[in-house]
């Protein structure tokens, strides 16, 4: 099964994606991400009106296989939180972008975003990473 990666999100190294509407960051994790973990069975976010920082982690996500950290791609305050998936996390699996999105920032400095990937570059940068645990299994 080929995972999607949506053109109109930004992508991290740490497998979260942002999408930016006009000074507010809609943040998950990517299918890839989804993918790798498993079944999901817990979600921790933090709660509306805490800050986040740049590269620091603002929650966990909990598999039978791993337990996570969430790596927040932007600063600033969280304005929405998404319930459903705390109350569901499995719902990640069924669709990580559009009723899977974790939380809601308002961004301090929406140019934090630059530093992040197209949909293209993090897809291939997956398919390297993949390429190169695939050795593995000959």
């Amino acid at each position: 099964m080929a995972l999607e990666y949506p053109d109109n999100l930004t992508y991290f190294e740490t497998h979260e994606y942002a999408l930016l509407e006009d000074d507010t960051a809609t943040v998950g994790i990517t299918a890839y991400a989804v993918d790798q973990l498993g079944d999901i069975v817990f979600l921790e976010l933090p709660e509306v009106g805490e800050r986040v920082g740049k590269q620091e982690q603002f929650g966990t996500v909990e598999s039978v296989k791993a337990v996570e950290d969430l790596v927040s791609p932007v600063t600033g305050e969280v304005v929405a939180r998404n319930d459903e998936l705390l109350d569901a996390p499995e719902k990640l699996g069924d669709d990580p972008y559009e009723e899977g999105w974790m939380i809601k920032v308002k961004v301090d400095d929406p140019a934090e975003l630059d530093e992040g990937m197209s949909s293209e570059d993090y897809s291939q940068k997956i398919e390297g990473d993949d390429d190169e645990n695939d050795d593995d299994d000959d």
